[in-house]
């Protein structure tokens, strides 16, 4: 008896044995397996729903906070800085003394051509930067068109054509030109050129960085020029339009050289110390009268109008 059951668990553990292989090979048993093994991924992160606003644009929120009442603090801006020109003249040129006026033969006027002689090589070593950035600078034919700028500055100067004179001037000479001009009348006129204009002075700096390059160049002017100015009364203030003056200017002129768009434009005048001082300006004020009856005339009483004393203007 215990032969036979010893056989008939040795079919029973061949049985479940094939049956096991026979599982294994399977193709069903083998896809469903590929299933079941875990690969690893790119993990997830879940973003939440952005939250809806009101307001699409900055300026429609502002618009409807005003609309409500609410008061919005005011933003406190930087001042600009404007970099198309500098603030002043850099190594403004001194004029020598008595100039336009001594002869060329005198000691004094061999002692300025002298020192106008060892201040040229600066001048020279100036050019050639100038030249890098204005191939057509020249400083013998640059004085012709300073001039010609001149006059049509001083031209738009006397119609007020603002926006032609701001391509004429630089932004720190248009404030100086402008100031207490208005409610008066200005003629000016271009008579003629005593002596032709020379350039005395020329140099060329930077400003900020290195790289942001300026040229300024001093032109001497010795012309015929009238100056009428009168006030909002139409009364004369300086001046007359029928009598011409000599006048000799040293004027300075300024470029932007970096900028391949830039134009020289007028940049300030240099007043020497020695010049003489300017005519004194007539001022219109009102002086008060006497009190006068409702019945009276000013002219029954025979007052007489003190005159105006003349006002000395300082350079």
């Amino acid at each position: 008896m215990v032969v036979p059951v010893q056989r008939g668990f040795a079919r029973l553990s061949l049985r479940f044995c094939l049956q096991g292989a026979e599982s294994l090979l399977s193709p069903i048993r083998l896809a469903q397996s590929s299933l079941v093994v875990p690969v690893r991924t790119k993990k997830r992160f879940v973003f939440p729903p952005r939250a809806k606003t009101k307001y699409t644009t900055p300026q429609e929120r502002e618009r409807k906070i005003k609309a409500q009442g609410t008061v919005i603090p005011h933003e406190e801006l930087e001042r600009p800085i404007t970099l198309a020109c500098t603030a002043s003249i850099f190594d403004p040129y001194i004029p020598p003394e008595g100039d336009a006026r001594l002869s060329s033969l005198s000691k004094e006027t061999l002692k300025q051509r002298t020192t106008q002689l060892k201040q040229s090589t600066i001048s020279q070593l100036a050019v050639r930067t100038v030249k890098q950035y204005d191939p057509n600078f020249s400083a013998k034919a640059f004085p012709e068109m300073a001039q010609e700028i001149f006059i049509e500055a001083h031209n738009c100067l006397t119609n007020f054509n603002k926006n032609k004179l701001h391509s004429l001037v630089t932004e720190r000479c248009y404030p100086e030109m402008v100031h207490g001009n208005r409610y008066k009348t200005i003629r000016w006129s271009f008579v003629e050129s005593l002596e032709p204009p020379r350039t005395v002075q020329i140099r060329h700096f930077t400003m900020v960085n290195k790289g942001n390059l300026y040229g300024q160049v001093t032109v001497r002017m010795h012309t015929r020029q009238t100056l009428a100015i009168y006030d909002r009364f139409g009364r004369l203030m300086y001046g007359a339009e029928d009598v011409p003056k000599d006048v000799l200017e040293y004027v300075v002129f300024e470029r932007h050289l970096v900028n391949p768009y830039g134009s020289w434009r007028i940049h300030g005048k240099i007043v020497p110390s020695w010049a003489p001082p300017k005519d004194p300006v007539i001022k219109t004020v009102m002086i008060p009268g006497p009190a006068l009856d409702p019945l009276q005339e000013f002219d029954e009483l025979q007052h007489e109008i003190p005159k105006p004393e003349q006002i000395q203007q300082y350079k």
